[in-house]
C-alpha cells in the first residue's frame, strides 16, 4: 500500500506524538508499505489557517498517489477546509492519526470553542481515526459523534533497550543518597515544569534532586521564567537542565532515577510515564486526559490536577519520606509496564485497521 503520511515538521521531532508517528510508519514499512512524509512548515496557528488556500499543497499530495492519506491532527490548521479540495483529487481515504485536541488543552473557554470549530470541521472531513487513547477517543467524538471507524491504539513504552530487574529496583528504593526526580519533556507551559518547581520549593526537606530533559528551544521565554523562578526560591544547586539527551541517556537517568514527574495540564496519553514504569518508576501524571488509563492514583503513581503544587509536594514528600512504600510503587510500576502492548504490538494493530480500507 502506499500511504502518505502529512505533518508539521520533521518526523524526527522529540515529543511523544512524533515517537508515535515514527514507530508506526517503521513498522509500516517494514511489513511491505510504501510510507512518504508530506512535511509541512509548523508556524503560528494564524499563519497555519491560511495554508488552507496554498497552491502547493494539493499538487504534492496528488504527487505521492496514496493508496490511503494519513494526517497527523497536530497539522489541522493548515488542513482543515483544504481537505474538502484534496479528497475528490485524491480518491482515497483520509486517517487522521490523534494524539490530543488543542480544544482540550486548559486556556480561556472562548478560545477552545474558537479551535473546536476548527477541530470539528477537520474531524469531520476524516474517513477514520487512529486514537492513543480511550479518552482521546472519547474527546473526538465529542467533537464528531460515533460512527466512524475508530482504533484506539495504546502507545508502546519499549523504545529502549536498556531494561531493569525487580532486584534492581528493589536495591535502588533502600539505598541511601539524595531522592532523585525526573521530568522529560520538551518545556512548554502544557507540561507545567512551574507546578513542579513550586512544589519541590515548598518542601522542607532538601534531600531531593531534580534532572529536567528535554528540550529547552520549543518555548524559550517560558524556559527563563521557570529557571528564574528556581534562582528566586533559592533551590538552583538541586535542579539541573540537561536539554535534550540521546536515548542511552535518557535510559541510565531512568534507571539511576526514583520517580517522574511531569503535571502536565492535560495529556492525550503521555508515554513517558509508560516508559519510567519500565525503569520501575512510580509517576506523577496529569489527572485531565489518559494517563488515568495506565495510571493507578496510589498503587503504581499519583494523579494530579492541574497546577496543583501542594499534591505535587505531598506525594514526593511521602515517598522521599517512606522508601517501603516507594519501594512497593515502583514493582507496581513495572509490572504495569510488563502489561502494556510494545510497539510492534501497536504497529499491528494499526497495520491491520488501516488495510482494512482495501486498496
Amino acid at each position: 500500500m502506499r500511504i502518505g503520511l502529512v505533518l508539521y515538521g520533521s518526523l524526527g521531532t522529540q515529543s511523544g506524538g512524533f515517537l508515535y508517528d515514527r514507530m508506526m510508519v517503521e513498522h509500516l514499512e517494514q511489513q511491505g508499505d510504501h510510507v512518504e512524509v508530506i512535511s509541512l512548515p509548523w508556524v503560528p496557528y494564524s499563519l497555519g489557517l491560511g495554508m488552507n488556500l496554498s497552491r502547493s499543497i494539493l499538487p504534492r499530495l496528488a504527487s505521492v498517489r496514496p493508496d490511503l492519506l494519513l494526517q497527523d491532527e497536530l497539522a489541522h490548521p493548515s488542513l482543515f477546509f483544504l481537505n474538502r479540495r484534496a479528497k475528490p483529487l485524491l480518491d482515497c481515504p483520509f486517517i487522521a492519526i490523534v494524539h490530543h485536541l488543542k480544544c482540550f488543552e486548559a486556556r480561556p473557554a472562548w478560545q477552545n470553542r474558537l479551535y473546536g470549530r476548527i477541530e470539528r470541521a477537520y474531524l469531520r472531513s476524516m474517513d477514520g481515526f487512529i486514537l492513543n487513547s480511550r479518552d482521546t477517543r472519547r474527546s473526538v467524538f465529542s467533537l464528531t459523534g460515533e460512527g466512524k471507524p475508530a482504533l484506539v491504539a495504546y502507545p508502546g513504552g519499549d523504545r529502549f533497550s536498556a531494561r531493569i530487574s525487580q532486584d534492581e529496583v528493589s536495591a535502588r528504593s533502600s539505598a541511601e543518597g539524595p531522592f532523585r526526580i525526573v521530568f522529560l519533556a520538551n518545556i512548554t507551559p502544557r507540561k507545567e515544569l512551574h507546578t513542579l518547581v513550586t512544589g519541590l520549593s515548598g518542601l522542607a526537606e532538601k534531600a531531593w534532586e531534580l534532572l529536567v530533559v528535554g528540550s529547552e528551544e520549543t518555548d524559550a521565554s517560558y524556559v527563563r521564567s521557570v529557571k528564574e523562578q528556581i534562582e528566586k526560591a533559592g533551590i538552583q544547586q538541586q535542579v539541573s537542565f540537561l536539554g535534550r539527551v540521546p536515548d542511552g541517556k535518557v535510559a541510565e537517568i531512568l534507571a539511576r532515577s526514583h520517580l517522574m514527574a511531569v503535571p502536565s495540564s492535560m495529556e492525550g496519553f503521555g508515554i513517558v510515564y509508560l516508559e519510567a514504569m519500565g525503569f520501575g518508576l512510580p509517576v506523577i501524571a496529569s489527572r485531565v486526559g489518559g494517563a488515568g488509563e495506565i495510571v493507578c492514583h496510589g498503587g503504581n503513581g499519583f494523579l494530579v490536577d492541574p497546577g496543583d503544587a501542594g499534591a505535587v509536594a505531598r506525594h514526593v514528600r511521602d515517598l522521599m519520606g517512606d522508601r517501603e512504600r516507594l519501594h512497593t510503587m515502583s514493582v507496581a510500576a513495572l509490572r504495569t509496564f510488563c502489561s502494556q502492548p510494545t510497539w510492534q504490538q501497536t504497529g499491528a494493530e494499526i497495520h491491520t485497521f488501516l488495510h482494512s480500507f482495501g486498496t
